[in-house]
Order: C-alpha cells, then structure tokens, then sequence
C-alpha cells in the first residue's frame, strides 16, 4: 500500500505577472538593467528560483506587486511506500 506525503511547494508565478501586466522580457531586463537570457531564466521556471531578496524586491517594483503575487504555496504530493 502507497501512502501521500503532502509537501510544501513554492509556485514561482513570473510569466502570469508579466503577462498580466502585459511586459515583456526585453522590457522588465532594461528596467532590472539585466540580459534578457537572465529574464527568461527566471520566467521559465515553475517552482521559486534560487533569488535573494533584493531581486525579489526590484522585481515587485518594476512589475508593481508584492511577492505575494509571484510565489504560491502549492501542496505537491509524493508517495512514498508505507
């Protein structure tokens, strides 16, 4: 018998936000004053990239939103044998 280990997950939400606000990579990289590689780095990843606070904080300010609104906490289920 298989029993679920519910874990916690960090839902990393970049390319909803960018296209909410309808901004694209080459825009949010001039205002981050970053490469455009850099941006679609961070858009393409599902789960919270490895990003310290500044860049959090300078992503919410260029986008005008609150982490809140670029991470989730999403249960994952992984099975696990009992």
């Amino acid at each position: 018998m298989i029993s679920m280990l519910e874990m916690l997950m960090l839902r990393w939400r970049l390319r909803e936000v960018m296209a909410r606000k309808k901004m694209t990579n080459r825009e949010l990289a001039q205002i981050l004053g970053v490469h455009e590689t850099s941006i679609s780095r961070l858009k393409s990843s599902d789960t919270m990239p490895r990003i310290d606070g500044n860049t959090l904080e300078r992503l919410c300010e260029a986008l005008m939103c609150t982490p809140e609104d670029l991470l989730e906490y999403q249960p994952a289920a992984k099975e696990l044998p009992s």
